[in-house]
């Protein structure tokens, strides 16, 4: 069960929740939700850009039983960044990029482990599906050791869009698979680097390996065909930062 603390419910608490400008992560609406009150929030739902999901009544049933009245809405501890801001301003100020983008990492203790190991190794932000993805809650910045709290996460409708965006920033974009020729320590990741990993069943999407710059994999040795995705992070990243220090 979810942490009471974590999460809003009731139509007329979340939309007072979203006028005060309340971090939302995201909002799970019953289908078939009728009525002014719903009409509202909708409304300010989409004015204000949240993410949400129109759900049997069952599915917040699980989340609580008490009035929700078919609404409830999930707090984020932390505020989201625009990485076409970031972008920007980490080549003006001389740096070179290291970037993360996780292709629908859903489980939270390895979203949780990736961003920790981000912030040891320095990486500048975290790129993440608006859905699809991990929910940011008080676990994921427990596992991450407060690494939450300290580097930039940047939540993005459209994955591929802003992939291109990358690449025509001038930051070459490295996909993780088991189907690429390259290891990943042939790569250069002395230049401006955004590491795409996937969720740990499918990968990642291959409308995103298509558009990537290159394509690298991690030796496998044993009889499991694949590394859990933190481990896997950890592998990319610190060859980045061994390149970089050489």
């Amino acid at each position: 069960m979810t942490k009471e603390t974590e999460f809003i419910f009731g139509i007329r608490s979340v939309i007072e929740a979203i006028k005060a400008d309340k971090l939302i992560d995201k909002l799970m609406i019953r289908r078939g939700l009728t009525g002014e009150l719903s009409h509202e929030l909708l409304n300010l739902v989409k004015e204000y850009q949240i993410p949400y999901q129109l759900v049997p009544n069952e599915r917040i049933n699980r989340v609580t039983q008490k009035n929700h009245q078919g609404v409830v809405a999930f707090i984020s501890p932390i505020e989201f960044q625009n990485i076409e801001q970031i972008v920007p301003s980490l080549f003006e100020a001389g740096k070179t990029p290291l970037l993360v983008i996780l292709d629908k990492v859903t489980d939270v203790r390895n979203f949780g482990a990736i961003t920790r190991t981000c912030e040891c190794a320095a990486a500048n932000a975290i790129i993440i599906p608006e859905k699809g993805s991990a929910r940011i809650s008080g676990d994921a910045v427990k596992t991450s050791a407060g690494a939450l709290h300290k580097i930039p996460v940047c939540r993005v409708q459209n994955l591929a869009q802003t992939i291109k965006f990358l690449k025509s920033s001038g930051i070459q974009v490295v996909a993780a698979t088991e189907k690429a020729a390259d290891l990943y320590y042939e790569i250069d990741f002395s230049l401006p680097t955004a590491i795409l990993l996937g969720a740990e069943d499918k990968g990642v999407e291959v409308e995103y390996l298509r558009i990537s710059d290159k394509l690298v994999k991690i030796p496998v040795l044993g009889e499991i065909e694949s590394l859990n995705v933190s481990v896997a992070a950890g592998i990319l990243m610190y060859e980045a930062v061994k390149q970089r220090l050489a």
